[in-house]
Formats: structure tokens, C-alpha cells, sequence
């Protein structure tokens, strides 16, 4: 762990760095995750193609760009990035997560570079994307972990972000009920570090950043995941520099 890893909740790095074998088993502990990721896909496939004026059929639109993702575990977010033409770099406070996203994308031939770093100590500069979904919660300092994110966006970049929302629903649903019945680790979620729309909008102003859409994320037993005009569970915001 490097000097500014305090931002970094070392039992937080712990307890995802001990699901690194299962983060790639759709049946396994990470399954919320494979379930929830198609629909955020969707979401940071339309922002890209209005952001960057794409044609939504395009297969790479992210040929010739920087694509950053900060907390990427092994690597859900990372490999189709790549897939999508980007030159995809991706940090995890976990070496755990790190060797996991390396393992996985090798094989596949997917140039990755990935990095056991903070984003706080994190030297790069002027990616055209930077995502972060599903982090923000688990980190000590949430200005300076934003202030990060914000120092690798290029000038007319594209930032995703997103987050629990801090409501009843979300403790009901996040965790009383997913780490009680299994669908989620026990220790993944604490209720009282979930941040409001309203709350990450303002740390988000703080480092320079504009909110242009706020998205929610809802679920439900028979549909599953869903983009939703309801911010109550979880939501997703597309950021740009002010």
C-alpha cells in the first residue's frame, strides 16, 4: 500500500482482496455484481456515445482514448472497456484483485494495465473516461478520493460514477436483506457510509466537476437490475470537468 492509502479502508482492501478467487464465478460471491454490470454497461455505453459523439453501432468507440477505472476489482469493468477499443488502466487497493483482473485478461489477450495503487498516488494524467462504480462507500476520505478522480480526467473528458444511495430502502435491500441471505458478502455494506445524490454532488463541485445526469438503479426479485428514474437504492451520475 502506498503513502496515501489511508483514503483506503485497509479492512475494507481486506475483505474484497479475500473474494478475488470468486469475483469472475457468476455464482459466487460477486454474482450481484454480474447481474448488476450488463445495466451499468448500458449506461456508460450511451454516455460515451453522447459524450464523444459516437454512432451507438459502432463496435470500438473507444479507439485512440484513455480509459481509467478506480476500484476495479479483477476486472468487470476493465475487460469490456477494453473490448470497446479504450487503453484501459485500472487500480485496486487489493493486490488480490490485482492478480485476479491480471489472470483473466491475459489469456484473453486483453492489454490491461492494472495497478495495486490509490488513486491519490496515482500519477496518471488525461483520460478521456474515468469510472468508478459501487468505491466511493468503501473509502476513509471521500473529497480527497474525489480530488483524485478529478486530477486523472482529461479537460474535456467523461467521468462515471456510482453509489448506494443512504436511504431506508437501500439498508433494507443492501443490507438486511442481500448479507443476510447471501447475495452479498456479510461486511460488504455500512449504511452510514453511503452518500446521497445530493451529498456526492457536492464533493464532486468541490473538485471541480459538473453532474449532468443522475440515474438511478432499481431492482426487483423478478426483472432484476434497471436504469430508473428512483434514486432510492443506488444511482449513477455522468460528470464532467466545470
Amino acid at each position: 500500500m502506498t503513502k496515501a492509502s489511508s483514503t483506503i479502508k485497509p479492512d475494507e482492501a481486506a475483505h474484497f482482496g479475500a473474494l478475488a478467487a470468486e469475483w469472475w464465478d457468476p455464482k459466487g460471491s460477486s454474482a450481484m455484481l454480474h447481474r448488476l454490470n450488463p445495466v451499468r454497461l448500458r449506461y456508460i455505453r450511451d454516455a460515451i456515445d453522447l459524450h464523444f459523439h459516437c454512432d451507438s453501432s459502432l463496435l470500438n468507440p473507444l479507439v485512440g482514448k484513455m480509459a481509467l477505472d478506480v476500484g476495479c476489482g479483477a476486472g468487470l469493468l476493465c475487460e469490456p472497456l477494453a473490448r470497446l477499443g479504450g487503453d484501459v488502466t485500472g487500480l485496486d487497493a487489493a493486490p488480490e484483485n490485482i492478480a485476479a483482473a491480471k489472470a483473466h485478461a491475459e489469456p484473453q489477450g486483453l492489454a490491461i494495465d492494472y495497478r495495486n495503487e490509490a488513486i491519490e498516488d496515482f500519477e496518471g494524467r488525461g483520460f478521456d473516461l474515468v469510472t468508478s462504480l459501487e468505491v466511493i462507500e468503501h473509502v476513509d476520505d471521500p473529497q480527497v478520493f474525489v480530488n483524485g478522480l478529478a486530477g486523472a480526467l482529461a479537460d474535456d473528458g467523461l467521468m462515471i460514477i456510482s453509489t448506494p444511495n443512504r436511504t431506508a430502502l437501500s439498508k433494507l435491500m443492501l443490507v438486511e436483506l442481500a448479507e443476510r441471505t447471501g447475495q452479498i458478502p456479510r461486511g460488504t455494506h455500512h449504511h452510514e457510509q453511503f452518500i446521497t445524490p445530493g451529498e456526492l454532488e457536492k464533493l464532486l463541485n468541490a473538485a471541480g466537476l459538473e453532474v449532468i445526469d443522475t440515474t438511478g438503479l432499481s431492482y426487483s426479485p423478478s426483472k432484476g437490475f434497471a436504469l430508473s428514474d428512483n434514486l432510492a437504492l443506488n444511482y449513477l451520475m455522468t460528470v464532467v470537468k466545470a
